[in-house]
């Protein structure tokens, strides 16, 4: 047995641990499994749903970046508002798989980004990505 039983004058000496310990161990296990589904209904996030995937396709790259000042450059070459228009149209009509790879700085202004979108999206573009850099490991 675990504990011994005396019936001297000094009564239980040991008490036996062992049923507290299960006990324990059982609220632990059950706090373990039931956590993450409280946690997950606690924060209510809406997860996005997307239909495509990072699965590279043949379609052509356009590289596009975004200065401070707001200046849009299409594959390395300054355009203006009207012939950006004008060249993500006509890549429309002949190219609408192409992807756009968006790199814009880090002092730009978030409406000039939003602005090249919604351009990107009236023309039907819509495969498009932001490209960031990777923090590295300190």
């Amino acid at each position: 047995m675990a504990g011994k039983f005396d019936l001297g004058d000094e009564g239980i000496n040991d008490i036996n641990i062992t049923p507290f310990v299960d006990v324990v161990l059982v609220l632990l296990v059950i706090f373990m499994v039931t956590a993450p589904v409280m946690l997950k209904e606690s924060l209510k996030v809406n997860l996005p749903k997307t239909l495509t995937s990072d699965v590279a396709s043949k379609a052509t790259v356009v590289g596009v970046a975004i200065t401070k000042e707001g200046q849009v450059l299409l594959n390395g070459q300054l355009r203006s508002d009207s012939t950006l228009a004008q060249e993500l149209e006509q890549i429309s009509k002949t190219a609408p798989e192409t992807n756009f790879l968006i790199s814009a700085d880090t002092d730009s202004r978030h409406g000039d980004v939003v602005r090249f979108i919604d351009l990107l999206k009236r023309n039907n573009l819509n495969r498009f990505a932001l490209q960031v850099e990777k923090i590295k490991d300190r």
